[in-house]
Protein backbone atom coordinates (compact mmCIF):
# COMPACT_ATOMS: atom_id res chain seq x y z
CA UNK A 1 0.00 0.00 0.00
CA UNK A 2 1.05 3.35 -0.84
CA UNK A 3 0.27 5.69 2.29
CA UNK A 4 0.64 9.07 0.71
CA UNK A 5 -2.51 7.55 -1.11
CA UNK A 6 -6.49 8.78 0.00
CA UNK A 7 -8.97 6.32 -0.66
CA UNK A 8 -9.92 6.63 -4.12
CA UNK A 9 -12.98 8.45 -5.54
CA UNK A 10 -15.96 5.99 -5.59
CA UNK A 11 -17.96 5.40 -8.28
CA UNK A 12 -21.61 3.92 -8.23
CA UNK A 13 -20.06 1.10 -10.08
CA UNK A 14 -17.88 0.57 -7.62
CA UNK A 15 -14.76 0.06 -10.15
CA UNK A 16 -12.72 1.56 -7.62
CA UNK A 17 -12.81 -1.92 -5.58
CA UNK A 18 -12.57 -3.76 -8.91
CA UNK A 19 -9.36 -2.12 -10.23
CA UNK A 20 -7.48 -5.55 -10.88
CA UNK A 21 -9.05 -6.93 -13.83
CA UNK A 22 -8.29 -10.10 -16.28
CA UNK A 23 -5.27 -9.39 -19.08
CA UNK A 24 -7.74 -7.62 -22.13
CA UNK A 25 -7.06 -7.65 -25.97
CA UNK A 26 -6.52 -4.81 -27.66
CA UNK A 27 -8.47 -5.27 -30.48
CA UNK A 28 -11.48 -3.21 -31.38
CA UNK A 29 -14.32 -5.58 -32.39
CA UNK A 30 -18.12 -4.60 -33.24
CA UNK A 31 -21.10 -6.91 -33.85
CA UNK A 32 -24.98 -6.23 -34.85
CA UNK A 33 -25.93 -3.70 -32.75
CA UNK A 34 -25.40 -0.38 -31.73
CA UNK A 35 -22.71 2.21 -30.17
CA UNK A 36 -23.56 4.82 -28.25
CA UNK A 37 -23.31 8.38 -29.32
CA UNK A 38 -20.90 11.35 -27.79
CA UNK A 39 -20.51 14.88 -28.07
CA UNK A 40 -19.05 17.80 -26.62
CA UNK A 41 -15.63 19.23 -27.10
CA UNK A 42 -12.47 17.62 -25.50
CA UNK A 43 -11.78 19.25 -21.97
CA UNK A 44 -15.00 19.31 -21.04
CA UNK A 45 -18.10 17.03 -19.90
CA UNK A 46 -19.07 14.90 -22.58
CA UNK A 47 -22.84 13.96 -23.31
CA UNK A 48 -23.77 10.31 -24.22
CA UNK A 49 -26.36 9.68 -26.13
CA UNK A 50 -28.18 5.99 -26.12
CA UNK A 51 -29.80 5.23 -29.83
CA UNK A 52 -33.30 4.77 -28.32
CA UNK A 53 -34.94 1.05 -27.73
CA UNK A 54 -31.45 -0.19 -29.36
CA UNK A 55 -29.71 -3.06 -28.23
CA UNK A 56 -26.07 -2.48 -27.73
CA UNK A 57 -22.91 -3.76 -29.21
CA UNK A 58 -22.28 -7.47 -28.43
CA UNK A 59 -18.46 -7.20 -27.95
CA UNK A 60 -15.75 -4.23 -26.73
CA UNK A 61 -16.21 -1.39 -29.06
CA UNK A 62 -12.96 1.36 -28.56
CA UNK A 63 -13.22 4.27 -30.50
CA UNK A 64 -11.48 7.17 -30.83
CA UNK A 65 -14.14 10.00 -30.55
CA UNK A 66 -11.72 12.93 -31.68
CA UNK A 67 -7.43 12.62 -32.00
CA UNK A 68 -5.70 15.00 -30.17
CA UNK A 69 -2.21 16.38 -31.44
CA UNK A 70 -0.08 15.49 -28.36
CA UNK A 71 2.00 12.74 -27.15
CA UNK A 72 1.34 9.56 -28.16
CA UNK A 73 0.74 7.23 -24.94
CA UNK A 74 2.78 4.37 -25.04
CA UNK A 75 2.83 1.06 -22.50
CA UNK A 76 4.63 2.12 -19.01
CA UNK A 77 3.83 5.99 -19.75
CA UNK A 78 1.93 7.65 -16.75
CA UNK A 79 -0.90 9.48 -17.98
CA UNK A 80 -3.83 12.07 -16.50
CA UNK A 81 -7.09 11.64 -17.89
CA UNK A 82 -11.00 12.69 -17.17
CA UNK A 83 -13.47 9.77 -17.39
CA UNK A 84 -16.87 9.00 -17.08
CA UNK A 85 -19.25 6.13 -17.17
CA UNK A 86 -23.12 5.38 -17.86
CA UNK A 87 -24.84 2.29 -18.08
CA UNK A 88 -26.40 1.76 -21.46
CA UNK A 89 -29.86 0.64 -20.15
CA UNK A 90 -31.32 3.66 -18.92
CA UNK A 91 -28.41 6.07 -19.30
CA UNK A 92 -27.93 5.59 -16.29
CA UNK A 93 -24.98 7.95 -14.69
CA UNK A 94 -22.43 5.89 -12.95
CA UNK A 95 -19.24 7.73 -11.58
CA UNK A 96 -16.65 9.76 -13.50
CA UNK A 97 -14.21 12.67 -12.87
CA UNK A 98 -16.16 15.37 -13.92
CA UNK A 99 -17.76 16.47 -10.88
CA UNK A 100 -14.77 15.36 -8.20
CA UNK A 101 -14.42 19.17 -7.09
CA UNK A 102 -12.05 18.79 -3.62
CA UNK A 103 -13.07 21.84 -1.24
CA UNK A 104 -9.54 23.23 -1.28
CA UNK A 105 -8.70 22.33 -4.40
CA UNK A 106 -8.95 26.08 -5.93
CA UNK A 107 -10.35 24.74 -9.25
CA UNK A 108 -8.11 22.15 -10.42
CA UNK A 109 -10.30 18.74 -10.46
CA UNK A 110 -9.85 15.60 -9.31
CA UNK A 111 -8.86 13.24 -12.37
CA UNK A 112 -7.37 9.49 -12.71
CA UNK A 113 -3.72 9.24 -12.70
CA UNK A 114 -2.32 6.02 -13.76
CA UNK A 115 0.75 4.29 -15.13
CA UNK A 116 -0.24 1.92 -18.81
CA UNK A 117 0.66 -1.90 -18.04
CA UNK A 118 0.06 -1.10 -14.19
CA UNK A 119 -3.00 -1.82 -11.82
CA UNK A 120 -5.18 1.12 -11.65
CA UNK A 121 -6.41 2.86 -8.25
CA UNK A 122 -9.72 4.15 -10.33
CA UNK A 123 -10.17 2.19 -13.36
CA UNK A 124 -10.44 -1.46 -14.91
CA UNK A 125 -7.47 -2.88 -16.47
CA UNK A 126 -9.14 -2.30 -19.91
CA UNK A 127 -10.60 0.77 -19.44
CA UNK A 128 -7.04 2.17 -19.05
CA UNK A 129 -5.36 -0.05 -21.28
CA UNK A 130 -8.00 1.86 -24.40
CA UNK A 131 -5.61 5.02 -23.59
CA UNK A 132 -2.41 2.97 -24.92
CA UNK A 133 -1.59 4.38 -28.63
CA UNK A 134 -3.52 7.57 -28.21
CA UNK A 135 -2.36 10.83 -28.91
CA UNK A 136 -2.90 13.10 -25.74
CA UNK A 137 -5.58 15.28 -26.55
CA UNK A 138 -8.17 12.37 -27.43
CA UNK A 139 -11.41 11.40 -26.21
CA UNK A 140 -11.91 7.72 -26.65
CA UNK A 141 -15.47 5.93 -26.02
CA UNK A 142 -15.01 2.46 -24.90
CA UNK A 143 -18.52 0.59 -24.58
CA UNK A 144 -18.47 -3.79 -23.95
CA UNK A 145 -20.60 -5.41 -20.90
CA UNK A 146 -19.25 -5.40 -17.10
CA UNK A 147 -18.45 -9.07 -17.47
CA UNK A 148 -16.13 -8.34 -20.72
CA UNK A 149 -14.61 -4.73 -19.22
CA UNK A 150 -14.44 -5.64 -15.39
CA UNK A 151 -14.18 -9.77 -15.31
CA UNK A 152 -14.32 -11.95 -12.27
CA UNK A 153 -13.84 -8.94 -9.87
CA UNK A 154 -17.05 -7.46 -10.44
CA UNK A 155 -18.73 -6.63 -7.66
CA UNK A 156 -22.39 -8.44 -6.47
CA UNK A 157 -22.85 -5.24 -4.78
CA UNK A 158 -22.42 -2.78 -7.54
CA UNK A 159 -26.29 -4.11 -8.62
CA UNK A 160 -24.66 -4.54 -12.31
CA UNK A 161 -24.89 -7.65 -13.47
CA UNK A 162 -21.99 -9.36 -16.51
CA UNK A 163 -24.22 -8.51 -19.60
CA UNK A 164 -25.34 -5.20 -18.30
CA UNK A 165 -23.59 -2.68 -21.35
CA UNK A 166 -21.54 0.19 -20.36
CA UNK A 167 -20.48 3.29 -22.37
CA UNK A 168 -16.81 4.87 -20.74
CA UNK A 169 -15.29 7.92 -22.49
CA UNK A 170 -11.66 8.48 -21.46
CA UNK A 171 -9.96 12.65 -22.14
CA UNK A 172 -6.30 12.08 -22.24
CA UNK A 173 -4.98 14.97 -21.10
CA UNK A 174 -1.35 13.93 -20.83
CA UNK A 175 1.54 11.17 -21.19
CA UNK A 176 4.73 11.43 -20.23
CA UNK A 177 7.86 8.91 -19.97
CA UNK A 178 9.62 8.42 -16.85
CA UNK A 179 12.03 5.29 -15.74
CA UNK A 180 11.42 3.72 -12.81
CA UNK A 181 14.75 3.77 -11.49
CA UNK A 182 15.15 7.78 -12.34
CA UNK A 183 16.40 9.87 -9.05
CA UNK A 184 17.18 13.56 -8.39
CA UNK A 185 20.39 13.91 -8.82
CA UNK A 186 22.94 17.23 -7.29
CA UNK A 187 24.56 18.28 -4.49
CA UNK A 188 22.50 17.51 -1.56
CA UNK A 189 22.33 20.30 1.20
CA UNK A 190 22.50 19.80 5.10
CA UNK A 191 19.57 19.48 6.98
CA UNK A 192 18.10 22.73 8.65
CA UNK A 193 18.39 23.08 12.67
CA UNK A 194 16.23 20.75 13.59
CA UNK A 195 15.29 18.55 10.31
CA UNK A 196 15.85 14.95 9.92
CA UNK A 197 19.04 13.99 8.44
CA UNK A 198 18.95 12.25 5.13
CA UNK A 199 20.74 9.27 3.29
CA UNK A 200 19.81 8.71 -0.12
CA UNK A 201 21.40 5.39 -1.83
CA UNK A 202 21.13 5.25 -5.41
CA UNK A 203 18.52 2.76 -6.54
CA UNK A 204 17.14 2.14 -2.94
CA UNK A 205 14.56 3.73 -0.05
CA UNK A 206 16.60 6.65 1.74
CA UNK A 207 17.44 6.46 5.21
CA UNK A 208 15.87 9.39 7.24
CA UNK A 209 17.49 9.95 10.96
CA UNK A 210 14.89 11.90 13.32
CA UNK A 211 17.36 14.71 15.17
CA UNK A 212 17.72 13.35 19.22
CA UNK A 213 15.37 15.20 21.14
CA UNK A 214 13.79 16.92 18.99
CA UNK A 215 10.10 17.72 19.74
CA UNK A 216 7.80 17.05 17.00
CA UNK A 217 6.87 20.11 15.02
CA UNK A 218 3.06 20.93 14.95
CA UNK A 219 3.14 22.59 11.86
CA UNK A 220 4.84 21.39 8.15
CA UNK A 221 8.38 21.60 7.66
CA UNK A 222 9.87 21.31 4.77
CA UNK A 223 13.29 22.03 2.98
CA UNK A 224 14.69 21.59 -0.55
CA UNK A 225 17.84 19.62 -0.15
CA UNK A 226 18.77 19.08 -4.03
CA UNK A 227 17.25 21.89 -6.05
CA UNK A 228 16.03 20.92 -9.59
CA UNK A 229 15.87 23.12 -12.76
CA UNK A 230 12.96 21.32 -14.48
CA UNK A 231 9.00 23.74 -14.45
CA UNK A 232 7.39 24.45 -11.30
CA UNK A 233 4.41 22.05 -9.81
CA UNK A 234 1.21 23.05 -10.66
CA UNK A 235 -2.29 22.02 -8.27
CA UNK A 236 -3.90 19.55 -10.71
CA UNK A 237 -0.82 17.97 -12.59
CA UNK A 238 -0.29 14.34 -12.16
CA UNK A 239 3.28 14.74 -9.93
CA UNK A 240 5.87 11.53 -10.73
CA UNK A 241 7.81 10.58 -7.94
CA UNK A 242 10.16 8.79 -6.20
CA UNK A 243 9.75 8.70 -1.81
CA UNK A 244 10.43 7.15 1.29
CA UNK A 245 8.08 8.13 4.71
CA UNK A 246 9.28 7.21 8.27
CA UNK A 247 7.44 8.32 11.72
CA UNK A 248 9.24 10.67 13.32
CA UNK A 249 8.19 8.82 16.94
CA UNK A 250 10.41 6.07 15.90
CA UNK A 251 12.35 6.91 13.08
CA UNK A 252 10.78 3.50 10.90
CA UNK A 253 10.31 3.74 7.77
CA UNK A 254 6.42 2.74 6.37
CA UNK A 255 6.72 2.73 3.23
CA UNK A 256 8.69 3.88 0.03
CA UNK A 257 8.57 4.04 -4.10
CA UNK A 258 11.28 1.63 -3.95
CA UNK A 259 9.77 -0.84 -2.21
CA UNK A 260 6.82 -1.30 -4.96
CA UNK A 261 8.95 -1.00 -8.30
CA UNK A 262 9.99 2.48 -8.18
CA UNK A 263 8.55 5.61 -9.62
CA UNK A 264 4.94 6.48 -9.01
CA UNK A 265 2.58 9.34 -10.04
CA UNK A 266 -0.38 11.00 -8.00
CA UNK A 267 -2.11 13.61 -8.76
CA UNK A 268 -1.30 17.02 -6.56
CA UNK A 269 -3.27 19.85 -5.19
CA UNK A 270 -6.90 18.36 -5.25
CA UNK A 271 -7.15 16.74 -2.10
CA UNK A 272 -6.20 13.28 -3.12
CA UNK A 273 -3.28 13.01 -1.28
CA UNK A 274 -2.75 14.24 2.41
CA UNK A 275 -2.42 17.81 2.96
CA UNK A 276 0.77 18.10 3.57
CA UNK A 277 2.28 17.12 0.42
CA UNK A 278 -0.33 19.21 -1.41
CA UNK A 279 1.06 22.11 0.52
CA UNK A 280 4.40 20.84 0.52
CA UNK A 281 5.10 20.13 -3.08
CA UNK A 282 2.98 22.35 -5.28
CA UNK A 283 5.16 25.08 -6.78
CA UNK A 284 8.48 22.44 -6.32
CA UNK A 285 10.61 21.98 -9.26
CA UNK A 286 10.85 19.02 -11.26
CA UNK A 287 14.28 18.23 -10.17
CA UNK A 288 14.06 18.96 -7.01
CA UNK A 289 14.66 16.67 -3.71
CA UNK A 290 12.29 17.52 -0.95
CA UNK A 291 12.05 16.79 2.68
CA UNK A 292 8.67 17.02 4.14
CA UNK A 293 7.25 17.40 7.90
CA UNK A 294 3.81 16.17 8.52
CA UNK A 295 2.12 16.96 11.65
CA UNK A 296 -0.93 14.47 11.82
CA UNK A 297 -3.30 17.19 11.45
CA UNK A 298 -2.04 17.61 7.89
CA UNK A 299 -1.75 13.65 7.31
CA UNK A 300 -4.14 11.17 8.61
CA UNK A 301 -6.03 12.36 11.82
CA UNK A 302 -8.79 12.89 10.25
CA UNK A 303 -9.01 9.12 9.81
CA UNK A 304 -9.01 7.67 12.92
CA UNK A 305 -8.97 3.86 11.71
CA UNK A 306 -5.56 4.75 10.15
CA UNK A 307 -2.88 3.12 11.85
CA UNK A 308 -0.91 6.37 11.01
CA UNK A 309 -3.55 9.10 11.83
CA UNK A 310 -1.36 9.98 15.44
CA UNK A 311 2.12 10.26 13.68
CA UNK A 312 4.21 12.84 12.63
CA UNK A 313 4.90 11.67 9.00
CA UNK A 314 8.63 12.82 7.68
CA UNK A 315 9.05 12.20 3.83
CA UNK A 316 11.77 12.50 1.36
CA UNK A 317 10.43 13.15 -2.35
CA UNK A 318 12.16 13.24 -5.65
CA UNK A 319 10.22 15.32 -8.14
CA UNK A 320 10.90 13.23 -11.43
CA UNK A 321 8.48 14.72 -13.69
CA UNK A 322 5.10 15.82 -14.50
CA UNK A 323 1.90 14.92 -16.79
Amino acid sequence: MNYYTKRCIAAAVAVSALLFTAACGSESETSAGSVAKVTGKFGSAPEISIPQGATHAGKTVIETVSQGSGAEAKKGDFVRLDWTVEKWKGAEPLGGSWTQQAPGAKGARRQAVERIGQPSRQLPEKILDAVEGQKSGSRILVQGTAGDLIGENLDPQSGLTADDALVWVLDLVGATAVDSKAEVKGEQAAPAPGMPEVKAPSKAAATITIPKGEKAPTELKQQVLIKGTGPKVEAGQGLVAQYTGVKWEDGKKFDSSWDHGGATAFQIGTESVVQGWDKGLVGKKVGDRVLLVIPPSLGYAANPSSELAKNTLVFVVDILGTV
